[in-house]
């Protein structure tokens, strides 16, 4: 059964890559916005299976790669308070501040401590309630309404040693700035697909309605991309962009209500500054007024600034597609993913680690 399974993806793979090569006419770029679809580009070698004018830029879907040098230092600095227990996902950690990372505070013996789930902060407050315990909210419509909920439920628990430091960003919006920057000439969109569970296709109309570019909503796997792609390349030729859903069996045109309802209750849009494409006008997530006493940065004063990347690194314009990872001088020389010196290479999402794990020069 395995087996046939096998050979009918086989088959498919061949069908859409031959329809591919019918479809595109025209030198396109497309952009997929989801450092999901950026590995599973590269781990499917999906480029090698496309026709020659067609170009695949990765663009600024990992919400780690895109968190600005100044919450880092932000971070750093609280974790450097001894009344302070620092909690975040682990791929945090190694992202390089101005002069140190949260990875090399946590080997000087501060509390640094790293969470599968927001909800385990919780009970390390509860744990420790002479100490503050700080999350490190980071991402994008996915993970924000987990936060929200953990937000929602330190309130019902009366956990007020706990508070939430705030870096959630919207994708919507950086779509927006992206198609609002004359330096990249981009033709379509890969939408995200697990973003896409939660904010559905809406969203994404404004791409084909007012840029005029079709923007589809996708899968990772090698059959999905391909069809999304097709789908794209059938739009442009024909001159009918619109905003598509080639993700039925996962996502809902509608998303998930509950889910926005939760974030809209506690969160609401905000000004936030992108790594690589500066501040970007209600595309983060602050907390609400009336849940201030778990937001760290109204706590602790701490505000979400950018800051002088490393010199020489391209990280800035790698998020925003206008180069690739071996265009940048740093790539494979000082920056490597053991001694990262920008956030693409941090992040196993992000597009420089996709190009150093996968492509061989």
């Amino acid at each position: 059964m395995k087996q046939t399974e096998a050979f009918r993806s086989k088959d498919l793979v061949s069908s859409l890559t031959a329809r591919l090569a019918q479809a595109v006419t025209r030198p396109i770029k497309i952009m997929e916005v989801c450092g999901s679809h950026t590995m599973s580009i590269f781990h499917h070698g999906i480029r090698d299976l496309l026709p020659a004018d067609m170009q695949l830029l990765s663009g600024p879907g990992c919400p780690v790669c895109v968190t600005p040098q100044g919450y880092i230092d932000s971070a750093i600095e609280l974790a450097r308070s001894q009344d302070v227990i620092l909690a975040s996902f682990g791929d945090m950690l190694r992202v390089p501040g101005t002069q140190s990372s949260l990875l090399k505070e946590k080997a000087a013996g501060h509390d640094i401590r790293v969470l599968y789930s927001p909800l385990d902060a919780l009970e390390i407050a509860a744990a420790t309630p002479a100490r503050q315990v700080v999350f490190l909210g980071v991402g994008f419509e996915t993970t924000a309404p987990v936060v929200a909920v953990t937000i929602l439920d330190a309130a019902k628990r009366g956990l007020n040693n706990f508070s939430v430091f705030s870096a959630h960003k919207l994708v919507p919006p950086a779509m927006e700035a992206l198609c609002a920057d004359s330096g990249l000439q981009v033709d379509g969109f890969l939408c995200p697909g697990h973003v896409s569970t939660v904010i559905g296709l809406e969203p994404y109309r404004f791409l084909a309605e007012q840029h005029h570019k079709p923007a589809v909503i996708a899968g990772f796997e090698i059959v999905d991309i391909l069809h999304a792609l097709l789908l794209i390349a059938e739009m442009l030729r024909l001159d009918k962009p619109a905003a598509v859903n080639a993700y039925p069996r996962a996502v809902s045109d509608a998303g998930n209500p509950t889910a926005r309802e939760i974030l809209q209750r506690v969160f609401m849009p905000s000004d936030s500054v992108w790594r690589g494409l500066g501040l970007i006008r209600k595309s983060g997530l602050q907390i609400r007024p009336e849940f201030a006493r778990f937001d760290a940065a109204v706590r602790f004063g701490l505000k979400e600034t950018e800051t002088q990347t490393p010199n020489g690194c391209s990280c800035g314009d790698i998020l925003r597609g206008l180069k690739t990872p071996p265009q940048c001088p740093l790539y494979k020389k000082v920056c490597t993913p053991q001694t990262p010196m920008g956030a693409c290479m941090v992040s196993s999402e992000g597009t420089c680690a996709a190009y150093y794990k996968y492509i061989v020069d």
